[in-house]
């Protein structure tokens, strides 16, 4: 069995711990700063890259050249194409930001979903964006980025965050695209067998409203188009009878890859006893 390793660092990427000496409004203003960059690029805004970028820049991720002036032809040259070819553009997507920052340097940190139509059919790729940046002259400018393609393990471990802010939402529709048809469930509360349909419904009802959630001890094995993933979802929010909860489960998830796209197979969860 193939043994996909790494996956517990993407967890502590994607933690809420690992903010405390960026202060909110700063990790806001460099979201928006990542995600201007990304318009500009879409928007062929030759004179906003030219700001963002810092003269001394550097691309170390895999396939990219690696100073400013290739960067910025190289994003052009997509804009171009793209404009001459707009059937063909992908469309690119930002969440899961993490970001590290002091009041001169920054780190930046996030998934990058890139999808398109290829002969009528629908392609997507999955990338983790790094960006490091420094202020200098009083404005944010990126000087390094160091992303990658993510493996099987690594889209997963996004796959359960995403799971767990579906459910945060209320997200019904997320749970339609991402469980198998033949799910099966394990309640760590009742040890309740439960499918698809069920779960759906559950969630509807807003019986049980998840408002606080934290993975860790994340693992992925992956063998073929099956997966298992292992960890522990600290949970809080609110029962049937209005009673506040504050659980921590061991959980053991399983994925199939169906036409490409991973889906939740089963689920079987173990609430952790505190001593």
């Amino acid at each position: 069995m193939k043994r996909l390793l790494a996956v517990t660092i993407v967890g502590l990427l994607l933690s809420g711990l690992a903010h405390a000496e960026c202060p909110d409004a700063d990790r806001k203003a460099l979201e928006a700063l990542d995600r201007s960059w990304a318009e500009a690029g879409r928007t062929g805004n030759r004179a906003m890259l030219d700001k963002i970028y810092a003269d001394d820049f550097q691309d170390l991720a895999p396939g990219n050249r690696a100073d400013r002036a290739a960067a910025i032809a190289d994003t052009m040259e997509t804009y171009e194409y793209d404009r001459a070819h707009p059937q063909d553009a992908a469309k690119n997507s930002y969440d899961h930001y993490v970001i590290h920052c002091t009041p001169d340097t920054a780190t930046i940190t996030h998934r990058l979903v890139i999808s398109g139509m290829d002969s009528g059919k629908p392609w997507s790729q999955q990338r983790r964006s790094v960006h490091m940046l420094e202020k200098r002259g009083g404005a944010w400018q990126v000087v390094g980025n160091a992303g990658h393609p993510l493996d099987d393990a690594g889209e997963l471990v996004y796959l359960e965050h995403d799971w767990n802010n579906a459910d945060m939402r209320g997200d019904a529709a997320w749970f339609e695209r991402n469980y198998a048809g033949d799910f099966s469930g394990v309640s760590s509360r009742t040890g309740k067998m439960s499918g698809k349909a069920e779960d759906i419904a559950d969630l509807k009802a807003g019986k049980y409203k998840m408002t606080w959630a934290q993975l860790s001890d994340l693992d992925a094995r992956v063998e073929g188009d099956a997966a298992v993933v292992t960890g522990i979802n600290h949970v809080r929010g609110t029962d049937d009878k209005g009673q506040a909860f504050d659980r921590r489960v061991r959980f053991t998830d399983t994925f199939i890859k169906r036409d490409g796209e991973w889906r939740v197979w089963a689920s079987q969860g173990t609430q952790i006893q505190d001593k």
